[in-house]
């Protein structure tokens, strides 16, 4: 037994076949219906803990780690953002959860929505923290986009991160912050670290967006968003636009995170 914020919290696993090990934390009630969170790229389920702990404690809460992120391992061969959900949706199957909200933070958002899809009966609500609405990222790329950007990271990992990391920072964010969340990047596991990314650009969000039958809230920075991809996505996404700092407000800003998701849940 450990703690997630405040909350006593179990750190339990569950086995996907013979090649992939995802680890997960539960905190709150045993049954009924969950809230799970899912992490960005490069992150891990510990991002939430704060958040976690700041959430009323009737909350049933599964903080997933993705395939070679955090605490999970893989030596899978499919890299796919639907692949990721399938990671999700193990969890959701060992802890018997019938009905459930799914967040997730940037590359967490594309898989939330795919878990969506994949569980229909079983998910209610789809939130996405800072995601989908980057247009030169989520929605899919052509072979020549994804061939450039790719050749980015190839090139020089580090500075393409930086890059990200830059451009997720509105004007007048610390640069030792910043300095954290490229240092946290870099440590991600490769070659999956770079084979998610990839997976993300050739993700089709509209596809996906189509055939996702639920509610899907973005919670968006303010500074980051751009009237294009407000005009695009305004439609189908209820966009709240929010002033918690970063792109990564989830750490920034747990307990205005918290009551942003329990304001979803209602």
């Amino acid at each position: 037994m450990t703690t997630a914020g405040s909350r006593p919290s179990k750190n339990l696993v569950v086995q996907r076949s013979d090649h992939t090990t995802i680890r997960y934390t539960a905190s709150g009630p045993a049954e009924g219906p969950a809230l799970v969170l899912i992490h960005g790229w490069a992150r891990d389920r510990g991002d939430f803990d704060t958040v976690t702990g700041h959430l009323p404690d009737d909350y049933r809460v599964l903080a997933v780690d993705l395939a070679e992120h955090g605490e999970s391992r893989s030596t899978r061969e499919v890299w796919t953002v639907q692949e990721f959900a399938r990671d999700v949706a193990a969890v959701l199957e060992a802890e018997s959860v019938t009905m459930a909200d799914v967040a997730g933070h940037s590359l967490g958002a594309a898989v939330a929505v795919e878990v969506g899809r994949l569980l229909p009966g079983t998910v209610s609500h789809v939130v996405a923290l800072e995601g989908l609405l980057y247009l030169s990222l989520f929605p899919a790329q052509s072979e020549e986009q994804t061939d450039a950007m790719m050749g980015m990271f190839r090139e020089d990992f580090s500075a393409t991160v930086r890059g990200l990391v830059e451009e997720g920072s509105p004007a007048g964010t610390d640069p030792a912050v910043m300095d954290a969340y490229v240092a946290k990047v870099l440590a991600v596991r490769r070659p999956a670290g770079l084979r998610a990314i990839e997976s993300l650009a050739h993700w089709d969000m509209d596809v996906a967006l189509r055939e996702t039958k639920q509610p899907i809230t973005v919670f968006a920075i303010r500074d980051l968003v751009t009237q294009e991809a407000i005009d695009r996505y305004g439609d189908r996404l209820d966009i709240v636009l929010v002033d918690l700092g970063s792109h990564h407000f989830p750490v920034e800003a747990p307990e205005a995170t918290a009551r942003l998701l329990a304001d979803v849940r209602g």
